[in-house]
């Protein structure tokens, strides 16, 4: 149960993001998600929540903008004056051989992944030291440990949330504050609904458990993660991929 706590998610519109948003408030969190495309879609996932009889809201917001991020976090502090679980799930792909990725594919995709993930701990950092309470959650993923054809960048990304996790846990630590990163293997979601037959074959047969995770499967590990119950897990990647990678 995580009753009269502050929850932001970033990029919580659709995919896993809503569903982390959703489950999150269904332990009862006040839930703040941001969006950067569609409103509409940011919409629906706060309707999803308050029909429910829930608490959330959604604020347009890119987050590898320092100052539209600053403003964003302003407004949450202003408005709740205290966050307590950060969920870092913005991001984005620019897939494309190494040798023909132009500097602007390579640079936007660090630039909402990995510095938008520094961003947004900058934000919350100081105000989850002061309350010494914080639970800090990044999205990687199984390409930022193993690499793939076509997504240097996003391999790149999602590596350097790992490193970032790792010594913001040591750091924050002390204060009462864990920091961990999930790593999803292939997760059935928009993106991955675009993949051929073929691929979605050739894919499967890599995972011990013969299937794609669902949405839930995230949203499950980061309410644990959120929840006192993993009040003694920080500095950890946890890979939620069907055994794909081990």
């Amino acid at each position: 149960m995580l009753k009269g706590k502050i929850a932001v998610v970033t990029g919580g519109s659709r995919g896993i993001g809503r569903q982390i948003a959703i489950d999150l408030a269904k332990e009862h969190a006040t839930v703040i998600l941001n969006y950067s495309g569609s409103v509409e879609q940011a919409e629906k996932t706060v309707q999803q929540i308050l029909d429910l009889g829930l608490q959330a809201e959604a604020h347009l917001c890119n987050v590898s903008d320092e100052v539209q991020t600053k403003d964003f976090f302003s407004d949450i502090l202003n408005k709740y004056e205290r966050i307590d679980i950060l969920v870092n799930n913005a991001g984005i792909t620019r897939d494309g051989l190494f040798v023909k990725m132009s500097k602007d594919d390579f640079e936007s995709v660090l630039d909402v992944n990995l510095k938008g993930t520094f961003f947004c701990i900058k934000q919350v950092a100081r105000q989850m030291l002061k309350q010494k309470f914080g639970r800090i959650i990044n999205m990687s993923s199984v390409i930022g440990l193993v690499g793939n054809i076509g997504q240097a960048n996003y391999s790149a990304a999602k590596a350097g949330i790992i490193a970032l996790t790792k010594s913001l846990a040591k750091e924050l630590g002390s204060r009462g504050i864990t920091v961990n990163a999930i790593a999803p293997g292939f997760i059935d979601t928009d993106m991955t609904k675009e993949l051929s037959p073929e691929v979605k074959e050739k894919v499967i047969e890599q995972i011990p458990l013969k299937k794609y995770g669902t949405p839930e499967d995230i949203s499950n590990l980061v309410t644990f993660l959120a929840s006192d119950k993993a009040g003694y897990i920080t500095g950890q990647v946890i890979q939620v991929d069907g055994g794909m990678v081990m």
